[in-house]
């Protein structure tokens, strides 16, 4: 099985994230079509539905297209092109709205895409995704953005069953004293590592005893404590860790995100004891213009083939 985990930045990356376009949209689903072989999960973070920043800019936007929707058109037209049937199925995971009155400026969500052809999706929780937000005060929990972990419980054509959760974490919060007491901040926020004990406490009650891959955008670099408590004390392994793409010696050497000359590294893809990772062919570091999703979101997508063993 190959995954994508991936945040596209609203698919508004070619206008710094102010607002989604189609072009964007396009470039995402050329360079995911063109992978070999396909993915049979993609996992997106940062996607929206329909509000203001989705739709102000998209000049082909159909009047009733969110912009899941929207993306899976122009994916849809990539395999017409290459004379191949459309494989994916979308499942859409709602987190937050922005709102101003009646009108939503914009929203917050995750999506994963499911080969259909390879696998089928038992149960989702699309209805209503598991809320992980850390909220420190009552004051605050107004204003703070809703985190949550997505689920698919999914069956292969072998009949063998494992789930996928797919999650975002809030960054380190600046109200706590030691944000600014600690130089390294992704990866220490306390409320960092709140999230990430629900989601792996989530996916641990809900998987039982069958397997599963933990996967998105943590906000988190490796060896930090969020990083060992998911390794460590959830007993989760990092696909890069274990194919030694990463040393945690030197946690800054692989990037997976950037903002100008700033490079960073918070996107994982984490599996339980029973799966096992055989490549992570197409992940390319942030920065390296070869990779095919160059230039196309502040982040680049980790791709990695399991075994479900």
């Amino acid at each position: 099985m190959r995954i994508v985990s991936y945040n596209v930045r609203y698919f508004g990356h070619g206008l710094k994230g102010l607002a989604s376009t189609a072009a964007s949209k396009s470039k995402i689903a050329d360079a995911l079509s063109a992978l070999d072989p396909l993915p049979d999960l993609v996992a997106l973070q940062e996607v929206e539905t329909k509000s203001l920043r989705s739709r102000v800019a998209v000049r082909d936007a159909h009047p009733a297209e969110n912009q899941l929707e929207g993306f899976l058109r122009h994916l849809s037209t990539d395999f017409k092109r290459l004379g191949r049937v459309m494989p994916y199925r979308a499942w859409y995971f709602p987190a937050h709205v922005y709102r101003l009155g009646p009108i939503k400026l914009y929203t917050t969500g995750l999506a994963m895409l499911v080969n259909s052809q390879r696998l089928e999706v038992i149960s989702d929780n699309g209805h209503r995704p598991h809320a992980i937000t850390h909220h420190r005060s009552e004051t605050l929990k107004q204003v703070k953005q809703t985190r949550i972990a997505a689920h698919l419980r999914l069956e292969d054509l072998q009949g063998r069953r494992f789930h996928l959760f797919n999650t975002h974490l809030s960054l380190p919060t600046p109200w706590a004293k030691e944000f600014w007491a600690q130089p390294q901040k992704m990866g220490f926020g306390k409320n960092q590592l709140a999230e990430a004990r629900a989601v792996s406490q989530f996916a641990e009650v809900t998987a039982k005893n069958e397997p599963y891959l933990v996967v998105g955008d943590f906000n988190t670099a490796p060896a930090t404590p969020v990083y060992r408590y998911l390794t460590e004390d959830a007993k989760l392994r990092g696909a890069q860790e274990q194919l030694k793409q990463i040393d945690l010696e030197r946690p800054d050497a692989f990037a997976t995100a950037g903002f100008m000359r700033l490079r960073m590294h918070l996107d994982h893809v984490f599996a339980s004891g029973d799966l096992s990772f055989i490549d992570l062919k197409d992940t390319h570091t942030f920065g390296d213009r070869s990779g095919p999703f160059s230039g196309l979101s502040d982040h680049v997508p980790l791709i990695a083939t399991f075994d479900l063993g």
